[in-house]
C-alpha cells in the first residue's frame, strides 16, 4: 500500500504541472526517445535561454494534470517518453526551437501542444514555428507604421526641390 507522504508528494506534483498548463501561453508535448544526454542538454539550454521550461514527466502524472486543467484532449498524445515545454509569455519561440531541433535531430518528435488554452496538433505547431519571431513581427509593424510618414516626407522634399528649380 502506498505511503501517504508519497501520495501527497505526487498530488503536489500534479498540482504544479496543472498550474503550469493553466498559466502557460504555449505548451508543447514531445517524444524525446533516442536522444542522448548531450542532445537533451543542448535542447534544454536553447529552451532555457528563451525562458522556456522543459520537463520530462510520467504520462500518468501528466494525464492527472491535464484532467485538473481541463485539457484531457491532450491525453491521446501522452504516450511513450514524454517531455513538455512550458512557455508563459512567448507562443512562437517554443514551437520554433523545438521544430528546428527536431529537423536537426530526427529522434525528437513534436506530438502536439496547447496554445492559449486550445489543444493543437503538430500541423498548427509547425505553422507557429514558421511565423517570424516576436522581434521580427515588431520590426515589420514598425516598418508598416513608418511607411506613410516616410512617403509624406519624400513628397514634401520633392515639392521643395521642384520649387527651388
Amino acid at each position: 500500500m502506498a505511503n501517504t507522504k508519497t501520495i501527497e508528494l505526487k498530488a503536489e506534483k500534479v498540482n504544479v504541472v496543472a498550474d503550469k498548463l493553466k498559466g502557460s501561453s504555449c505548451t508543447i508535448v514531445t517524444d524525446y526517445r533516442g536522444l542522448n544526454v548531450s542532445q537533451v542538454t543542448e535542447l534544454r539550454k536553447q529552451l532555457r535561454e528563451a525562458g522556456i521550461e522543459f520537463q520530462v514527466l510520467k504520462n500518468s502524472l501528466a494525464r492527472r494534470a491535464t484532467a485538473s486543467a481541463d485539457l484531457t484532449a491532450l491525453d491521446e498524445f501522452l504516450t511513450g517518453p514524454t517531455a513538455i515545454a512550458f512557455s508563459k509569455d512567448d507562443i512562437v519561440s517554443p514551437a520554433k526551437i523545438l521544430t528546428d531541433f527536431a529537423k536537426k535531430n530526427d529522434k525528437l518528435s513534436v506530438k502536439a501542444g496547447v496554445v492559449e488554452g486550445k489543444v493543437v496538433g503538430y500541423d498548427q505547431i509547425k505553422a507557429l514555428a514558421d511565423l517570424p519571431s516576436r522581434e521580427g513581427m515588431l520590426s515589420m509593424l514598425l516598418s508598416v507604421l513608418q511607411a506613410p510618414v516616410r512617403n509624406f516626407a519624400l513628397a514634401v522634399k520633392a515639392v521643395a526641390e521642384k520649387q527651388e528649380a
